[in-house]
């Protein structure tokens, strides 16, 4: 199967390398020409052929419409596009009805797995109308996991990346729950050995998780984190949420909480934030500051 990938980041480029060792071709194009297999989007249109398939995955808003209206422009009848970045689900609503319009697909894809992607599969939430969805169907099985988990179709456009917001306003306060119980362990002067009671919580307790193996594996390179600044980022998805749940009168107290907690590093430097800046490192490869 062929496909043309829009955007080849960190975790673009390990999807085009994912699914060329599943058997398909891929031709990826990105603003970097040392990553890019052709040099403009043009090309890339002009590379594949019969009813294409074109997967982006470029950043929300902006440069996400950008590629939507050139696309617009370049496709024919029958095509279809794959938003796989982490847009708002209002605006894929928007994009399958500028593309739907001129007889183009269009499906929005949540993905999650981060850096660990190529190594581990790409968890996949999708959303869109079957027909468009059943076209793309071996393009999902080269990025899933292995096994019958990792992948579902969630509903029409705008599930999929409603999905993976709710996935990452859970991931918000998961993270935001170990880094609590961190720095309390760190402040109680009869623990000596904080990170090896991490480490005894990955068997048989009912904490354990993926998050606390990164967790794990951060206080490996570094014990107490005092080569990070506790400031942390927050992405996009994790307000969306917020106001999602406003909008569906649903609480949300400890996903909320989580998200004022990341505003609230941007004051001071906060211990906790150390450990949400070391688990987003970990498995998105986000950019941290340090200290010096």
């Amino acid at each position: 199967m062929q496909l043309g990938l829009i955007g080849l980041g960190k975790m673009g480029g390990n999807m085009r390398e994912r699914i060329r060792r599943a058997g398909h071709t891929v031709i990826g194009y990105d603003r970097n020409p040392d990553v890019s297999d052709v040099g403009s989007l043009a090309e890339l249109v002009e590379r594949l052929d019969g009813r294409r398939i074109i997967w982006v995955m470029v950043p929300a808003g902006g440069p996400t419409q950008s590629v939507i209206d050139e696309l617009a422009e370049l496709l024919s009848p029958g095509d279809t596009v794959v938003d796989g970045g982490n847009s708002r689900w209002t605006d894929d609503e928007k994009h399958a009805a500028e593309l739907g319009a001129k007889g183009i697909g269009f499906v929005d894809a949540g993905v999650s797995g981060g850096v660990w992607g190529l190594q581990n599969g790409y968890a996949l939430m999708v959303g869109g109308d079957k027909e468009h969805v059943e076209r793309l169907q071996p393009i999902f099985e080269a990025l899933k996991p292995e096994g019958p988990y990792g992948y579902v179709h969630a509903g029409k456009v705008g599930a999929g990346h409603f999905s993976k917001m709710v996935h990452n306003g859970i991931e918000y306060a998961m993270m935001q729950a170990y880094a609590e119980g961190w720095e309390l362990l760190e402040k109680a002067e009869s623990v000596t050995d904080v990170r090896e009671v991490f480490r005894s919580w990955q068997d048989g307790t009912v904490i354990r998780s993926w998050l606390l193996d990164l967790a794990v594996n951060a206080l490996d390179e570094d014990e107490h984190l005092q080569k990070l600044r506790g400031y942390a980022e927050d992405s996009g998805e994790g307000r969306w949420t917020v106001e999602a749940a406003i909008d569906h009168a649903v609480p949300l107290p400890a996903i909320t909480a989580s998200l004022f907690a990341r505003f609230a590093s941007r004051q001071d430097d906060s211990p906790q934030m150390k450990m949400i800046a070391a688990l987003r490192n970990q498995f998105g490869g986000h950019a941290v500051e340090s200290t010096k």
